[in-house]
């Protein structure tokens, strides 16, 4: 019989411990949220005409696919589930930190494609494992 595992914080049984992967992706899908609604205002308030569709268009993606990985990194039990939202979260910062650093310092935005196709490759496996369960 499995019994579960405590909670050292406060005693209190924790039924479904999470793995610190899923707590890490989580954290990281907040932490990119963050970060865009920054880069969100930012952009409203700073940048440039040309450089706020770019810098919003980062944002949408950082923002939206942070808020998937916080919703759902703590329900993805199998590994498979967890290393899409790995390849969610590295495909969101080549794409979305791709085009943040092409404003900011000017750089080549030749690696967004793959940032992009990463993207729609994590989220189609992540479907896959969605159908497994």
């Amino acid at each position: 019989m499995n019994l579960p595992a405590h909670d050292a914080r406060d005693g209190r049984a924790a039924l479904f411990p999470l793995p610190f992967s899923s707590r890490l992706l989580a954290a990281a899908g907040a932490l990119l949220a963050a970060l865009a609604v920054a880069l969100s205002a930012y952009a409203a308030h700073v940048a440039d005409p040309a450089g706020q569709s770019r810098l919003q268009t980062a944002a949408m993606y950082a923002f939206g696919h942070g808020i998937a990985l916080a919703a759902l990194a703590p329900l993805a039990r199998r590994a498979l589930g967890r290393y899409a939202l790995i390849a969610v979260l590295i495909g969101t910062l080549v794409f979305a930190g791709g085009l943040a650093c092409a404003y900011f310092l000017g750089s080549s935005t030749r690696l967004l494609p793959y940032g992009g196709s990463l993207m729609i490759l994590a989220w189609l496996v992540y479907a896959i494992d969605a159908l497994r369960r």
